[in-house]
């Protein structure tokens, strides 16, 4: 097994080191390469050129003119197109941030997690006991206030009623023998068992 790795590390050096001699003569000499077309050869027949008498010169060409400069033609090869999608795909990508403004997100980041636990996380527990429910301004039990209660005996700030129980509560004269019983006689009380704190 290790020959055979060797073997593909031997075969990709020697691999990778022809394309960075390849890309090397490329960009040492950018101007010149193959052309993209070979011209097609022209079957028509040519004239032969007629040569002017070098000690007489023509009277139009007292002076050389400059022939006008052609413009630099786009090369359409492939290292060329290669550059255009370089250039193209700048847009297409989000910016890439410094390493200081990718600190600073981080940080922020990570401030914000850090509140969003200390919120969830808060000391509390789930705590029982028997606490009455008083009663309200309307009549009915306020089992808020008996939670609270119950949680403020364990050391908590206040409460939240989970499970509650109900009894019924009976004055003495119930017990009296022959006594008719009369409506008002008994009550329901209601009682805070169990309580989540904060």
């Amino acid at each position: 097994m290790p020959d055979r790795l060797r073997h593909l590390f031997e075969l990709f050096g020697t691999q990778a080191a022809a394309a960075c001699l390849v890309l090397s003569m490329l960009a040492v000499a950018p101007d010149t390469g193959w052309p993209q077309a070979a011209p097609q050869p022209s079957l028509s027949v040519q004239q032969p050129a007629v040569q002017a008498a070098p000690d007489q010169p023509s009277p139009q060409q007292s002076e050389p003119a400059l022939a006008p400069a052609a413009p630099h033609e786009e090369n359409p090869g492939l290292i060329n197109e290669i550059g255009k999608l370089f250039e193209k795909s700048k847009s297409l990508l989000p910016a890439i941030k410094s390493p200081g403004e990718t600190i600073d997100d981080l940080n922020a980041r990570a401030k914000d997690a850090g509140d969003v636990l200390s919120r969830l996380a808060k000391p509390g527990g789930m705590v029982s006991g028997r606490t009455i429910c008083p009663a309200g301004s309307d009549g009915t039990p306020d089992c808020k206030a008996a939670a609270d209660k119950l949680c403020q005996s364990k050391g908590y700030k206040e409460g939240k009623s989970l499970n509650g129980d109900s009894a019924q509560t009976c004055s003495a004269k119930v017990l009296i023998p022959g006594r008719q019983r009369k409506p008002d006689d008994c009550r329901t009380d209601n009682y805070v068992t169990t309580a989540l704190c904060q």
